[in-house]
């Protein structure tokens, strides 16, 4: 796997082509971020894939603020010049101390407001466990109605690679 096509933190690369960030939850979820990233490569492998998922088992090397600067430079090149996708998966474990998603939903709404206000493409899928789903649906029913909102990672995957390749 290039490198290039599939970003993981901490290290910031330059890329000069589109890019398509996982956004969702990580902790207390399961490793989505691999399935979609096989997803999207298996449409087409030429995107680049940025997930925020690192492997730092590996290299012991997280660190909080690096790790949120990845994630904020990443998320504004999608912003700009590829698209956000957000896949809301079910929780498998307890992280005490936190809330489940936490992140992902503060991310969620930032996003929904820059969709409206800039026109960043966006899509949205919602795992059947994920809490408060119902929520979800109707604000961006009432706000953004021209965001899909899938029931699967494939087809939010490619609702992804669809609105990548979306000129308007």
């Amino acid at each position: 796997m290039d490198i290039r096509l599939f970003l993981r933190p901490p290290e910031i690369i330059e890329v000069d082509s589109p890019v398509i960030f996982l956004a969702g939850p990580i902790q207390g979820a399961p490793d989505w971020q691999s399935e979609a990233r096989k997803i999207i490569h298996k449409i087409d492998e030429s995107i680049v894939v940025a997930s925020p998922r690192g492997d730092f088992k590996k290299s012991k090397s997280f660190v909080y603020e690096k790790q949120v600067d990845w994630e904020t430079h990443y998320l504004r090149e999608a912003g700009k010049n590829g698209v956000v996708l957000f896949w809301l998966a079910g929780q498998t474990t307890d992280t005490p101390g936190r809330s489940f998603a936490q992140t992902s939903r503060f991310e969620l709404a930032e996003w929904k407001v820059r969709h409206e206000r800039d026109g960043v493409k966006l899509t949205i899928g919602i795992d059947e466990n994920f809490g408060n789903a119902r929520y979800i649906r109707r604000r961006f029913s009432q706000d953004a109605p021209d965001v899909q909102i899938a029931d699967s990672l494939v087809e939010t995957c490619k609702n992804a690679v669809n609105l990548l390749n979306k000129k308007f």
